[in-house]
């Protein structure tokens, strides 16, 4: 062992010693349910009533270092498994977020960041299919913030060693069957606060996933996306672009996406809101798929409720009768 080693290992065993004198740490559980009524016009789609019970254990700690940790195991619907992760936070570094497909990591979270006042144009009951940026958030990814950007600025890297995989246990690994995607990373940064004038918010993120080379693909899939938002007074207003390109050799296909957004806060408890989203489909036939939702919204302590006016025209970039569809969403939401 030379010399440049035993300085290297005696200095990770000091980090392993310091890490190891935590102090006790806390854990608590959170939850909510959410109970909707969903109407389609004109179509038969059975029981039209729905419950969304939704459970979170929340874990932090201290260590004697100053370094804190913290961890979350989300179960959705049904308590159905969701997603775990744990951040260590290093006050001179930043925080690193090691998580199992968390939809909020990467360029994920910037898949469609215009204001609203519920959900998306495309999420308040009725599914689109229509594909919105993802990058490494569906595989097992590692995240660094670091803290010494200045004010107003937050940048994130994301990395996934195989874009393919997710979800494996302790010591294990984990890939999707017939997978071609390779390692990945994501990069994202937001202004806004300090960095930028009153009530205005920008952002934007790129994505890169290596694939292997095959008959169906020949390159690697790429993903951008950029986006503005602007609060004055009780309205916010906002525009965001994104595209994909997903590599493949044959049937070459592309997404172009605009999303728009507009809402009014009526008071404290009460909003209202308009969302359009636009998907063109490049391929060997272009299709535009589009979402439209009007919504409304109430709260109150830990109760909301919700109300939503949605259409989607080229629902998942078919085309014809059966792809235009409608449906009002009226959902109660408590939180515990």
């Amino acid at each position: 062992m030379n010399k440049l080693t035993k300085i290297g290992a005696s200095a990770l065993c000091g980090s392993l010693a310091a890490m190891s004198a935590a102090n006790a740490g806390e854990l608590a559980v959170t939850g909510g349910v959410d109970m909707s009524y969903t109407s389609f016009p004109k179509e038969n789609t059975g029981n039209p009533l729905g419950i969304g019970s939704n459970i979170t254990f929340s874990g932090s700690g201290e260590m004697d270092n100053g370094w804190t940790v913290g961890l979350s195991v989300a179960h959705s619907n049904k308590a159905v498994y969701s997603n775990t992760n744990v951040t260590v936070a290093v006050p001179s570094l930043g925080s690193f977020r090691v998580s199992q497909g968390v939809s909020g990591s990467g360029i994920d979270r910037m898949d469609d960041m215009t204001p609203t006042v519920w959900e998306e144009a495309y999420g308040a009951g009725l599914g689109s299919g229509i594909d919105t940026v993802s990058g490494v958030s569906g595989s097992t990814n590692i995240e660094f913030t670091p803290n010494m950007t200045p004010d107003g600025i937050t940048a994130r890297i994301a990395y996934s060693p195989n874009a393919g995989g997710s979800g494996a246990a302790d010591k294990g690994s984990a890939e999707s069957s017939g997978s071609v995607k390779d390692s990945g990373y994501d990069i994202t940064i937001v202004a806004d606060g300090a960095a930028t004038p009153d009530g205005l918010t920008i952002y934007a993120g790129l994505s890169k996933i290596d694939q292997h080379e095959s008959v169906t693909f020949s390159d690697d899939v790429t993903e951008t996306t950029a986006g503005i938002k602007y609060a004055v007074g009780s309205f916010t207003l906002g525009y965001q672009y994104s595209k994909e390109d997903n590599g493949r050799a044959t049937t070459t296909t592309e997404y172009q996406n605009d999303g728009y957004g507009i809402t009014f806060a009526i008071n404290d408890d009460l909003s209202v809101g308009y969302n359009r989203y636009k998907s063109e489909q490049q391929s060997t036939t272009n299709v535009e798929a589009k979402a439209d939702a009007l919504q409304i919204a109430y709260s109150a302590g830990g109760l909301s409720v919700r109300l939503a006016e949605q259409s989607i025209e080229n629902q998942s970039y078919a085309t014809g009768a059966a792809a235009e569809r409608d449906a009002t969403t009226l959902s109660v939401a408590l939180a515990f």
